[in-house]
Order: C-alpha cells, then sequence, then structure tokens
C-alpha cells in the first residue's frame, strides 16, 4: 500500500522540479506553443498523482470503493496492491485528496461565473458605448469601432468573439499594422486561450500555497501573448506588430524607467524585434514528446503492481 504514497511524492517533485527547469530553459520564448503544452502537462500530471493516490487510498480504505475501482480485474492485481497493510491513514488521505478536488471543482466552476459575468458587462459596455444599428444582429460584426480618445483594443470571448478598437487607435494604427492585431487577437480566439486562463487561475486561486499553480497562471498569461503575437508575426511580419504594440501601449508609459502594470510588452516588443530564430522541428517534436510523456509517468506507477501481477 506504498503506491499512493509514492504517488504524492512523485506529484511533490514534480510540482517542485518541473517549474524550476522552465524557468531556466531559454526557449519556451522561442518556442511558447510547445511551452504551453508542456505546462498543461505538467499540471495534468500533478492533477493525476493526487488523483490516482486518492483513488487507490479509497479502495484501500473501503471495500465498496475497491470493488468498484478493481471490478474487471483479477484476484492477484487486487493483492499485489497489499491494501490490507494501508492502516488508518488510508481514510484520511482518501477524504483529504477528495474535499481538495471537490475545492478544485468549486474553484473552477466560480472562475467561469465570474467570466461569464465579466463578459456580460463588457458586452453591456460595448453596446452602451457602440450601440447596434437597424436590422443589425449582436455579435454579428467580429470588429467594433468605439469613439476614444485613448488608442486601445481589446479581445471580448464568447460564441461571437469580438475585437473592440478605438478611433485613436485606428488613427494611430498604421498600413498592415490593423491587420496585424487582428490576427494577434484570432490566435487568441482560435487556441481557445480564455479557458487555458480560467484553468490555471483557478488553480492559483484555490490552492495560493500551492506556489506551482501560481506559477502555472502567470506562465499562461505570458505564454498565450507571445504565442499570439507569433501568429501576427507570420503572417504580416514582427515589425509590424511589433510597431503596433508600440502605438497601441505608448501612452501607458510601459516603455519608461518605472515599472507599470502592462511591464511586459517591452519584452514582447524586445522579443519581435531580436528575431531569434525557432527551434528545429526535430527538437519541438522531441519537446512535445517529452511533456506528453510526464502525464504518463503516474499511470505507470499506479499500474506497476498490477502489471507485475500480471506478468
Amino acid at each position: 500500500m506504498m503506491v499512493p504514497a509514492v504517488l504524492l511524492l512523485l506529484g511533490a517533485f514534480t510540482a517542485v522540479l518541473a517549474p524550476r527547469l522552465l524557468a531556466r530553459a531559454k526557449w519556451p520564448e522561442r518556442e511558447p506553443v510547445v511551452a504551453l503544452w508542456i505546462w498543461q502537462c505538467v499540471v495534468a500530471a500533478v492533477l493525476l498523482c493526487c488523483l490516482l493516490s486518492m483513488l487507490l487510498s479509497a479502495s484501500g480504505a473501503w471495500h465498496q470503493v475497491r470493488g468498484r475501482v478493481f471490478a474487471p480485474a483479477p484476484t492477484g492485481v487486487v493483492e499485489a496492491y497489499a491494501f490490507g497493510a494501508g492502516g488508518p491513514w488510508a481514510a484520511g488521505l482518501a477524504v483529504l485528496l477528495a474535499c481538495g478536488g471537490l475545492w478544485t471543482g468549486a474553484m473552477l466552476t466560480r472562475e467561469v461565473l465570474r467570466a461569464r459575468a465579466r463578459r456580460r458587462a463588457a458586452r453591456t459596455e460595448l453596446r452602451l458605448r457602440a450601440p447596434l444599428l437597424p436590422g443589425e444582429e449582436p455579435g454579428s460584426d467580429p470588429l467594433v469601432v468605439i469613439e476614444g480618445e485613448r488608442p486601445d483594443a481589446w479581445w471580448l470571448p464568447g460564441t461571437a468573439p469580438q475585437l473592440a478598437i478605438t478611433t485613436a487607435a485606428l488613427r494611430r494604427l498604421k498600413g498592415r499594422q490593423l491587420d496585424a492585431v487582428l490576427a494577434h487577437e484570432q490566435g487568441h480566439v482560435t487556441a481557445r486561450h480564455d479557458w487555458l486562463l480560467h484553468c490555471s487561475s483557478a488553480l492559483a486561486n484555490g490552492f495560493p500555497q500551492v506556489p506551482v499553480f501560481a506559477a502555472f497562471r502567470d506562465e499562461m498569461h505570458r505564454l498565450v501573448e507571445l504565442a499570439a503575437d507569433d501568429v501576427a508575426s507570420r503572417r504580416f511580419g514582427r515589425l509590424t506588430i511589433a510597431l503596433a504594440l508600440v502605438e497601441l501601449n505608448e501612452h501607458r508609459g510601459v516603455f519608461g524607467p518605472c515599472p507599470t502594470a502592462h511591464a511586459e510588452v517591452p519584452q514582447r516588443v524586445n522579443r519581435l524585434l531580436s528575431a531569434k530564430p525557432r527551434l528545429t522541428a526535430g527538437r519541438r517534436l522531441r519537446l512535445t514528446a517529452a511533456g506528453a510523456l510526464v502525464p504518463v509517468i503516474p499511470l505507470l506507477v499506479a499500474f506497476v503492481p498490477g502489471l507485475s501481477a500480471l506478468g
């Protein structure tokens, strides 16, 4: 009955080591999509360790759970897990992990509800600032122009995503810069980055004492912007989207010596202008495969006793 403890140790080891390795790596800025994938695999592995540990602990504590989890398994497989040696801690661990799972679901539900409320409020404000014309359907136009003195553009997610842009931004964006901004926002829509942000925020807010979830949230906010920048740069060039970012954010003072809430914008501009080459296709494939293997390890640990019994 050591497998649940091993799984928890594996989850803790992954939660501590993986963020440090990714923070030291230089390639995520060159391949943000691959970095997004690996971060999701790391968090999935941590959650999977907790889930499998909960199931095995509950199986050791209660015969009813064991009968359902191991219903199709031969007797030798069940005996290989030595559930009788679990002791009184198995039930407590199972209950604790189950409470953590319920709390995770509650935090995700709260985040989704809050996001919907923010989205409704944003669309209501948008309709007040840009009323629909006679015969025009809500969400029919993917681009909404709003009268405004400050250059700004933002994405409204939903079933019919829209890009809102101010008249000041239209005056400042030159040439294909507007098309690059549209491509950037379309990159968010196509990749459904809003769901990544919701999930990472739910985990970070629900478990503020777990550093890996806070790092996951911060990296999601950073990497989704880099990924969308790359979508726009592949269509319209790095210089075009970099100049568009400057035009949209210069009035915020983000390029001054004092840090602001948009301090990541200069880093994004410098990244676009430095034009570092992408990783080779072979290395991207190896990194993607390595990320996919991270959640497989907890499954192998959980199935080793059963597979050994069958062998």
